[in-house]
């Protein structure tokens, strides 16, 4: 096959990494396509030589954000018309999504949050839509995707993709942290997002609480230019460029997440983890809350242990990549062979 993956957010770089490499283990073509938006094009760049660079960030506003998605689709489509790729792949990738349907090439999505409102646009047009066990029925149903359009894996995304770690320092070295301090990394809010109106004040709480603590290292890890420079004056660390994430999560003594993917990274790979996202819930992280791997902070006057955690070796946080993935790829099959 020569399949098509479309990178709209950092996320999807480490998503799609082991995706990439084992497809073309097995002797598919991988074309790869990149929006350029916080850190995905720098991060792609360091997985891949072969990244085309296509659209950039969306405006504020919701009919600014469809019409940069339309406007993106018409790059994509010619990218595609040009190429021709056999199917195309995304996490949730609304442009690809539609240039791939004006093109007649087949795509697969997948999605793990529910209350994204553009899910109407791209569940509609896919061929298949890859969700979580947890994804809600209604939701698919909501967004147009029923029947055998749905594809269901076992688990979280993040498991296709976070290794087994030992906890390493080295990343805490890279940034001049002290190991034997309490390490705590935070992720700031997706403001802006069509999913996350407005701001946070209770990460900005948290985030005060923990920088008025003793022997407190903070990690910020910001999504964009306007919350670095917020940031950048305060009691904590800013990475001066992307940092291997999933590293810097494992070694972390706690974590406080404002968004999703690095809380659920954090809460598998065995970090104390707190969520003050702020949006609505997605089921995938009730389900962590439900396990006793999240802790929930959005309530007032909540505030994270400030502890050295326990380091109890390799974590097992990938031990379901296997079937996702075969999940992803057996779909793409399917979907080709229609």
């Amino acid at each position: 096959m020569k399949v098509w993956i479309d990178l709209a957010n950092s996320p999807h770089v480490p998503l799609f990494e082991p995706v990439v490499r084992r497809l073309r283990e097995d002797g598919h073509e991988v074309l790869l396509t990149a929006r350029d938006h916080a850190q995905t094009v720098p991060l792609a760049h360091d997985a891949w030589g072969d990244v085309t660079v296509i659209g950039g960030a969306s405006s504020a506003g919701r009919i600014r954000k469809l019409a940069g998605i339309f406007s993106r689709a018409a790059s994509l489509r010619r990218f595609a018309s040009r190429l021709k790729p056999d199917v195309a792949l995304s996490h949730g990738s609304y442009a690809q999504v539609v240039a791939a349907r004006a093109t007649r090439i087949p795509a697969a999505t997948m999605m793990d949050y529910e209350h994204q409102p553009a899910n109407h646009l791209s569940f509609r047009l896919a061929n298949r839509v890859i969700v979580p066990d947890a994804f809600p029925e209604a939701a698919l149903r909501r967004f147009g995707a029923r029947g055998a359009k749905v594809v269901r894996y076992e688990g979280f995304k993040e498991e296709l993709y976070l290794p087994e770690l030992d906890g390493s320092a080295r990343v805490l070295e890279d940034l001049g942290i002290q190991e034997d301090a309490v390490v705590a990394v935070l992720r700031p809010p997706p403001e802006g997002a069509l999913y996350h109106r407005g701001g946070n004040d209770r990460f900005d709480e948290v985030l005060a609480f923990l920088e008025a603590a003793d022997d407190v290292e903070i990690v910020l890890l910001p999504r964009d230019d306007e919350q670095r420079a917020r940031y950048a004056h305060r009691r904590l660390t800013v990475p001066e460029r992307p940092v291997a994430g999933s590293a810097l999560l494992a070694a972390a003594d706690l974590v406080v997440g404002g968004g999703g993917t690095m809380t659920r990274e954090a809460a598998l790979l065995g970090t104390p983890t707190y969520t003050v996202f702020m949006a609505k819930l997605a089921a995938v992280d009730a389900e962590l809350i439900r396990r006793g791997l999240i802790v929930d902070l959005r309530a007032p006057d909540g505030v994270p242990a400030v502890a050295k955690k326990q380091r109890d070796g390799a974590r097992r946080a990938g031990e379901r990549s296997d079937a996702i993935y075969e999940v992803i790829v057996g779909t793409l099959r399917r979907v080709v062979g229609a």
